[in-house]
């Protein structure tokens, strides 16, 4: 998994979410215009994704996954979400799905959510806690995961 990297994933679970609606739509549940509501999904992602990127250059860390942190950082949208990045990339896909409208689309959207809560946040979080100990025990205990 560490090879399959997470913007990669993305791509990967957006292509399936396509496809899966051209080929087995099976029904559609937001129709038009209340698919229109995810295009302010998607603006919120990529909101909340470009603040997680934006402090962590601010604090001058590494951003990418599967790399040892150089700064613990819990400034900015870090105080709400220990993963905004991730949450913003899991909220553009429940965008894109709203858009497209097909409940079976929706399996893009669980695919990375679960590759994002099982594997890439675990490895994340124990280089955190191998670094930073205690300070990010107690960041932990008061900050959630997701929201």
């Amino acid at each position: 998994m560490k090879k399959l990297v997470p913007p990669i994933l993305f791509l990967i679970c957006l292509i399936l979410m396509c496809l899966l609606r051209q080929l087995w739509p099976v029904r559609i549940i937001f129709p038009f215009p209340y698919n229109l509501l995810g295009i302010v999904l998607i603006l919120a992602g990529l909101g909340i994704g470009f603040m997680g990127v934006r402090q962590f250059r601010k604090s001058r860390t590494n951003i990418r996954p599967f790399r040892q942190p150089d700064v613990f950082v819990s400034d900015g949208p870090y105080r709400y979400t220990r993963n905004p990045m991730y949450l913003g990339v899991s909220l553009m896909l429940l965008g894109a799905w709203a858009l497209m409208g097909a409940l079976t689309a929706v399996v893009g959207v669980l695919i990375f959510m679960v590759a994002a809560d099982r594997w890439y946040i675990p490895v994340e979080e124990r280089m955190l806690r191998e670094k930073f100990g205690p300070a990010f025990d107690a960041y932990c205990s008061k900050t959630r995961r997701w929201i």
